[in-house]
């Protein structure tokens, strides 16, 4: 999507509290694809952790932000885990995704973002639905 709307569209991965902290509320720590790290108690142990995620995943592509130890960006955006939103020119939220994993919908972002600027929208097959995903499109505020 980066690729294909860069050009007109600022993507921004925002690095919240993590998710899956040995001291954290869901601690997972299994190594492998999930790194071991405990929650940051420092803005710099935050950019730390930040900066391994960035490289793990490859995110050259996009802006890196992270978000204060105050989490404003995490509760003012409902984030946790994680979550897509399209914000406008105007500032105006044109797009909030559900909560990942399970409502994270990549295509409903680009359809947003093709509406957005006016686009014609791309027909696609219905995925199958899996019982334990919500029914229904995301909220598109207006």
């Amino acid at each position: 999507m980066q690729k294909e709307y860069g050009e007109k569209v600022e993507f921004v991965v925002v690095y919240i509290r993590e998710a899956h902290a040995l001291d954290g509320a869901s601690p997972r720590g299994v190594g492998g694809d999930h790194p071991i790290v405990e929650e940051p108690l420092t803005i710099q142990e935050r950019l730390s952790v930040a900066t391994r995620c960035d490289a793990k995943l490859d995110l050259s592509a996009f802006t890196v932000v992270i978000d204060g130890l105050d989490d404003k960006a995490n509760s003012s955006y409902a984030a946790h885990p994680d979550r897509l939103y399209l914000v406008n020119k105007e500032g105006r939220i044109a797009y909030a995704g559900g909560r990942g994993p399970r409502e994270f919908f990549p295509d409903e972002l680009e359809d947003s973002i093709r509406e957005e600027f006016g686009l014609e929208a791309i027909e696609r097959e219905e995925p199958e639905q899996r019982e334990d995903q919500p029914r229904g499109r995301r909220r598109r505020p207006r």
